[in-house]
């Protein structure tokens, strides 16, 4: 098969899983087994693609002309990949997680559950693939309807106010202020395609791509950057494995990944540094890292705490491309990994809690590592990762930031990162604490874990961090030609 015709059935093959899981809705058994063989075929397709993408190849396809000069076009390069890489990966045991939740909590609906997620996936890719910004809008969108139902899923009061939020915060960024900055794009350089180096230099002055900067920061909704934010604490509602697929596999990634694409494609870093357009960003970023931050510290709601660390995490990736430089692109784009992987295992952790001893505040967790040792222990590992901590891939990342700072010589962004280490400390840590040094608030009780399919994936997903810290040299080799002169 070729790199182009790979590209081609990745992107179909979870949407072609969905149809699957629609016809036997019925069979239980088999269901599960569509979702999981759909999971693995995507990824091995996406996995095979590395050694083309690494050796220099980009493969492709044109699928059509919409409109002229509005092609559906799809393109891989490094960037795509290792979001493609993340967001299919992560689905294999997001699945075999939700089968343990969704049984074990006995959740309704659940072939429309697992059909719509297939359909996220899908979506994602969509984003991961597109080679120019009509494209990546389609599937940005497309992402926002195929999650709704599963924000919405519970359908209570609560779910489906959730919802609206969800679903009025997106919708409202993207066609107010992400289509506006794609018409401007178009009619500034003529183009919408995604060029190494970007599309706008000498053809926007510094005013103008301040302002068109901002459309596009505030415009991509998904990547929560304050005020925008407040749709992703909202969509706590959903079940815990939805919360993993909008905090670590498809959506929030899908924003800060489409980000980076427009820095790097649209604007460039040359045109981004010679006239400072990007300053102001950096400081709404360091501002979303800070106060975010504090609002978790405040959460007693577990997965509330978490969706509020997602929004600063998240920031650090904007901060590392409004930088500019090479080690805050570099250490942006492995954030998306290293992050997914260890915000993945605390929702998972969070669900697994929730399913066994139907706990949801931290306040409610004094003790608990007793009884669930093997779930608190995954969740202090990727603590250990979300802040910083060697030997965690959330290290690497982090310290790329660092070095992105120093390197344009912003000393302030060095102390934002260093100071939100430490607060990321601040609101993980005392869970672990509280769940292993506590006196338990109930007297008695043995090890009560989650069912084995939730438990498996989230120990998968805390090696997964320890992993990644090795595996920092094959990231920085895919990452690195994205800021080659």
């Amino acid at each position: 098969m070729s790199a182009d015709a790979a590209v081609l059935l990745a992107l179909v093959l979870p949407a072609v899983g969905a149809l699957g899981l629609s016809l036997v809705g019925r069979w239980p058994n088999l269901r599960e087994t569509v979702t999981l063989l759909a999971g693995l075929a995507t990824f091995g397709t996406v996995a095979g693609l590395v050694p083309e993408v690494a050796g220099g190849a980009r493969p492709g396809f044109r699928a059509t002309e919409v409109l002229p000069g509005l092609e559906l076009e799809f393109e891989l390069e490094p960037l795509g990949l290792l979001y493609a890489l993340v967001a299919s990966g992560l689905w294999i045991p997001t699945s075999v997680y939700s089968i343990g939740y969704m049984r074990g909590h006995g959740e309704s609906n659940q072939t429309r559950f697992f059909a719509c997620f297939a359909l996220s996936i899908s979506a994602a890719l969509g984003v991961a693939f597109a080679a120019n910004l009509f494209t990546l809008f389609l599937f940005y969108e497309l992402l926002t309807f195929s999650t709704y139902p599963l924000v919405t899923h519970r359908g209570t009061p609560e779910a489906l106010a959730g919802g609206r939020v969800y679903l009025g915060v997106l919708l409202t960024t993207s066609v107010g202020l992400l289509l506006l900055a794609l018409v401007w794009t178009a009619q500034l350089a003529g183009t919408l395609s995604f060029t190494q180096g970007g599309i706008l230099a000498g053809h926007a002055d510094p005013l103008t791509g301040g302002l068109l900067l901002g459309l596009f920061a505030f415009g991509i909704g998904k990547a929560a950057l304050m005020p925008f934010h407040r749709w992703l604490p909202a969509a706590m509602v959903a079940p815990a494995p939805v919360s993993a697929l909008l905090h670590a596999v498809a959506v929030v990634k899908a924003g800060v990944f489409s980000l980076l694409k427009v820095i790097l494609y649209v604007f460039g870093l040359d045109f981004l540094r010679e006239g400072q357009i990007s300053l102001w960003l950096m400081y709404a970023a360091s501002a979303t890292i800070l106060i975010a931050s504090l609002v978790a510290l405040r959460q007693d709601n577990l997965k509330r705490r978490l969706a509020y660390s997602t929004v600063a995490q998240l920031a650090y990736i904007v901060l590392g491309g409004a930088l500019a430089t090479a080690g805050g692109v570099l250490g942006g784009g492995m954030h998306i990994a290293t992050h997914a992987l260890g915000k993945i295992t605390l929702f998972f952790c969070a669900g697994a809690i929730d399913v066994a001893l139907h706990k949801t505040r931290v306040s409610e967790l004094d003790g608990v590592g007793r009884r669930m040792p093997f779930t608190l222990a995954a969740f202090a590992l990727a603590s250990f990762s979300i802040i910083g901590l060697p030997p965690f891939g959330g290290a690497w990342s982090k310290w790329y930031l660092l070095l992105g700072a120093a390197e344009g010589h912003q000393l302030v962004f060095l102390g934002v990162l260093t100071l939100s280490s430490l607060l990321s400390a601040g609101y993980l840590l005392p869970v672990v604490g509280r769940a292993f040094f506590a006196a338990p608030s109930e007297p008695g009780g043995g090890l009560r874990e989650a069912p084995a399919l939730c438990v498996a994936p989230l120990g998968f997903t805390a090696l997964g961090c320890l992993a990644l810290f090795f595996l920092a040299p094959a990231l920085y080799a895919l990452l690195e030609p994205l800021v080659r002169n």
